[in-house]
């Protein structure tokens, strides 16, 4: 229970107990990432329905999306202006684009990124409010943190950052509970089927582009798979 405390406490800004952990179990905690999606989508899902009480379903997703945004934080939303910035510069060298990618200031692609990132969800959660098939999306941020794991046991780390700490945490035994747990909860929403397609595709372009996983890439990936499968969940619906 401590390792998921921890992974609560490094994915959100939720009110938690004080724990002392060493290296070992703070790395131990990511196999806990999933699980703290979950926790993510019931309080978004939440929102949405709190929202759609007092008001209409633009209300409900906008509700929806300031929780989304208030209880990670905007961790991973900072991933992903990064890699945006980065992206920009990938025309030059891979040195130019790792140092892109390691400055902390976010430049205009990584703004128009995070920008277009929000309104895609605010877009998307309203068409599942307006449709009620918002429920679902309870399970959203529990398949892209699913990502993560993969990545970590797949790709090796950029450099020895958070992303090199967690990779001892990760093997097949891990994988595969979860590759289960996606299994049994694509029961209720189907569309979570895609999943280990959006997870390779991302793991794919993070080899290619850079040549190796870093958190910032985990914070991109967890995005855009999010949207992926609002978007899909859409559709479906």
């Amino acid at each position: 229970m401590n390792g998921f405390v921890m992974a609560l406490q490094f994915l959100t800004r939720l009110p938690t107990p004080t724990i002392v952990a060493d290296e070992h179990a703070f790395a131990g905690s990511m196999r806990w990432f999933p699980a703290v999606g979950l926790v993510v989508g019931v309080l978004i899902a939440g929102a949405a329905f709190v929202g759609a009480t007092w008001g209409d379903s633009w209300v409900a997703a906008l509700a929806a999306l300031v929780m989304w945004v208030c209880v990670t934080g905007a961790l991973h939303l900072d991933g992903l202006g990064d890699f945006a910035d980065a992206g920009g510069a990938a025309h030059k060298d891979r040195e130019r684009v790792l140092a892109v990618l390691a400055d902390p200031h976010v430049g205009s692609f990584g703004v128009v990124a995070i920008v277009l990132q929000l309104l895609a969800k605010l877009v998307l959660l309203h068409a599942l409010v307006d449709t009620d098939t918002v429920w679902p999306v309870v399970l959203v941020p529990f398949a892209a943190r699913i990502g993560p794991l993969v990545w970590t046991w797949w790709i090796a780390p950029l450099h020895a950052g958070l992303a090199a700490r967690f990779r001892s945490a990760i093997g097949v035994p891990v994988l595969a509970e979860w590759g289960a747990a996606l299994i049994l909860a694509s029961l209720v929403s189907p569309v979570l089927l895609v999943t280990p397609l959006l997870i390779a595709w991302w793991g794919w372009q993070v080899r290619r582009t850079i040549g190796g996983i870093s958190g910032d890439g985990h914070g991109a990936g967890i995005e855009l798979i999010e949207t992926a499968l609002l978007l899909s969940m859409a559709i479906w619906g």
